[in-house]
């Protein structure tokens, strides 16, 4: 089956099952959760004056975001088709691990080494999405579990490696330039570089045939299969996309924070799904963008930065996530059956089987 033509299905796949709905609910969601957002610095500025609304706060927040709005990018392709990845967090810390010991061994000196170093992390985070993608795609195993799994496989690996004591091997060039550089006017060097890779994302899927198919998949993963669009090598990309994001967030989080971080990441994982779906990407598939993503990804660090600066334990950042997330797929489920309801999308089907079993009534 030619190219063309299978992009034409996939676009009526997705124009059928979903598009129409993805419309509405990405405007309708995308503005709820700047008004939120809006709603909680409100809420921070009023009660820390003094602290909250600064150009120093607000460029901690925007830093802080960065390396999960890498993240992020890859997750958000993943949902959409209906899958999950809970290993990003492991992930990363595997591949800052790996890629620390590699830049030791090379004297942790000189951009030679660092750029060594991007690739490597890179390199192994996609090793991991691309063990994760042949499980989900060829094995059939849920992606549930086979993230589950290889979240506890990777960050024991890194601890195996380690022994569980961080590592500090990165050139110091590399830290001061990508971990606490500046550039653009004063623009965090780590911000410019978490920036292009959510552009770069966007296209990806937004402007691309694998975005399309990626849309597609996650609306009906078997009616691909019917008009030939292969969905396992589909699926496969995606989470090795995702891996890859993780590995290279792996070398960002290197740069910023100087050492690995095997004992940091254990929210990274909440953070990032909750992020991605409180900001208009559905669990069931088909539903998502990685403007909406970012945004969502906002609300958990203003959250850590609001409770800080105002005196409550971090922790109950946590709770307060968990909460947005339970809400953000419990709008998302009623959004979803209340679309199917007024599209007639059940009549319509029990029609059609009426009029097929007349005509085998008529035909016999």
């Amino acid at each position: 089956m030619s190219t063309d033509l299978q992009m034409k299905q996939a676009v009526n796949l997705v124009d059928n099952e979903r598009m129409s709905l993805w419309r509405r609910l990405t405007r309708i969601q995308a503005a709820q959760i700047v008004l939120v957002l809006l709603a909680i610095c409100i809420v921070f500025s009023v009660m820390a004056p003094e602290a909250f609304p600064t150009v120093f706060n607000l460029r901690s927040i925007i830093v802080n975001t960065s390396i999960f709005a890498v993240l992020g990018v890859g997750a958000t392709l993943v949902i959409i088709t209906a899958g999950i990845d809970l290993s990003i967090g492991s992930v990363l810390i595997f591949s800052s691990v790996v890629a620390a010991k590699v830049m030791g061994s090379m004297g942790a000196s000189g951009w030679g080494t660092a750029i060594v170093g991007v690739l490597v992390a890179t390199g192994c985070g996609a090793a991991w999405g691309l063990l994760n993608g042949f499980l989900v795609a060829k094995a059939k195993v849920p992606a549930f579990i086979v993230t589950l799994g290889t979240l506890g496989m990777a960050l024991g690996l890194a601890q195996v490696l380690t022994g569980g004591i961080d590592l500090t091997d990165v050139p110091e060039v590399f830290v001061d330039v990508v971990g606490f550089g500046n550039i653009f006017w004063e623009v965090p060097t780590l911000t410019v570089i978490s920036a292009v890779v959510v552009i770069l994302g966007s296209i990806l899927l937004h402007r691309t045939r694998f975005g399309l198919f990626t849309f597609a998949v996650g609306s009906n993963a078997e009616a691909c299969r019917r008009v030939g669009i292969n969905v396992d090598w589909q699926l496969i990309m995606v989470y090795v996309i995702s891996g890859a994001c993780a590995g290279f967030a792996g070398i960002l989080s290197l740069a910023f924070y100087q050492q690995t971080t095997i004992g940091g990441q254990s929210m990274t994982a909440l953070t990032v799904v909750a992020g991605v779906v409180i900001g208009g990407t559905s669990l069931f598939g088909g539903i998502g963008s990685i403007f909406g993503t970012v945004i969502g990804l906002l609300i958990p660090v203003v959250l850590e930065s609001g409770f800080i600066i105002i005196g409550v334990e971090a922790y109950w950042q946590g709770v307060v996530v968990g909460i947005f997330l339970i809400g953000a797929v419990y709008l998302d489920g009623l959004r979803r059956t209340k679309s199917q309801r007024g599209s007639g999308r059940k009549p319509k089907h029990r029609q059609v089987g009426d009029e097929e079993l007349g005509n085998r009534e008529k035909d016999g």
